[in-house]
Order: structure tokens, then C-alpha cells, then sequence
């Protein structure tokens, strides 16, 4: 009999602009996912090319937003229908932005386990290496935990 596969869990980011480009975000931009989950973003956006980047000293020397035990990822750009992936493992809260569009606020928030969960780390309270409105546009571990995804349909 041959032995049962199980694929590991997926889920979806999506990069998404307005037609004229004056609103970028990631949809959804807090998800909550288990240990193991790979993460697809793909560019849904036909105007403009994105990124998905970790925060970590390793991309551009910015604070570490991610759990330490986890491996930072920069997907570089990415231009329309295009994607990244990346698995996460490590349980914990994990930061990202879009390099040209950090500003925007287009940020995200991925939680992987939960507090509970042996070697979790929880979010970075740095504020010197982010601007006020990214921090307060990144969605709340709590919220994130509560619903499983916040989404933002026009990037409001």
C-alpha cells in the first residue's frame, strides 16, 4: 500500500494597487497560518512591480521583525502575475514590507502558532527603524490571532 502524502499548507498574499497606483497593499495584510505554512505572494497589481521583504539586518540592515530563529526572505521585484515563495517555520510574528512602497504603509503581518507554542516570539515594539504610521498600519497579533486574516480590499 503505498504511503499517504500530505502536502503542506498554503496560503496566498496578494500584492494589489488601484488602477491609477495611488493605494498599494498586501491582501490579506495579517494572516494568521501553523508552522510549515508556505507562503505564495503574488503581484495581482498590473501597474507596478512590489516586494515582499522580511524586516531583518540581513535586507538592508533594518531592526529584526521576525522571530530570531527564522531565515529573513526578499523576493526582489516583482512584476505583474509574478510570485514569491517562502515556508515559515518558526513560530512567532513576522514583519514585511515593500521595499519602494514601505511608506505607502504597504506592510504586513504574518503569525505563525501562537503564544503558547515553544520558542515564540512575539512582535517587535521598535519604533526607531520605522516610521509611526507603518507601525501603526501593521494589524494587532491579538486581532490577527482572533480572525485568522485581516484583509484590506482597497488598501484602507
Amino acid at each position: 500500500m503505498p504511503a499517504i502524502i500530505r502536502a503542506a499548507p498554503a496560503e496566498v498574499i496578494e500584492m494589489r494597487g488601484t488602477a491609477r497606483g495611488e493605494r498599494v497593499w498586501f491582501r490579506p495584510h495579517g494572516l494568521a497560518v501553523t508552522a510549515g505554512t508556505t507562503i505564495r505572494f503574488i503581484n495581482r497589481d498590473p501597474g507596478n512591480s512590489h516586494t515582499s521583504t522580511a524586516y531583518h539586518p540581513d535586507n538592508f540592515d533594518r531592526t529584526r521583525r521576525i522571530p530570531k530563529a527564522a531565515h529573513p526572505w526578499n523576493s526582489d521585484f516583482l512584476l505583474p502575475d509574478e510570485s514569491f515563495e517562502v515556508t515559515l517555520t518558526v513560530p512567532g510574528v513576522y514583519d514585511y514590507y515593500c521595499i519602494p512602497h514601505e511608506m505607502a504603509p504597504m506592510v504586513g503581518r504574518i503569525v505563525v502558532g501562537d503564544p503558547g507554542d515553544a520558542g515564540w516570539e512575539g512582535p517587535s515594539t521598535d519604533t526607531e527603524d520605522v516610521t509611526r504610521e507603518v507601525f501603526d498600519a501593521l494589524p494587532r497579533v491579538e486581532d490577527i490571532l482572533d480572525l485568522g486574516r485581516i484583509e484590506q480590499e482597497d488598501g484602507t
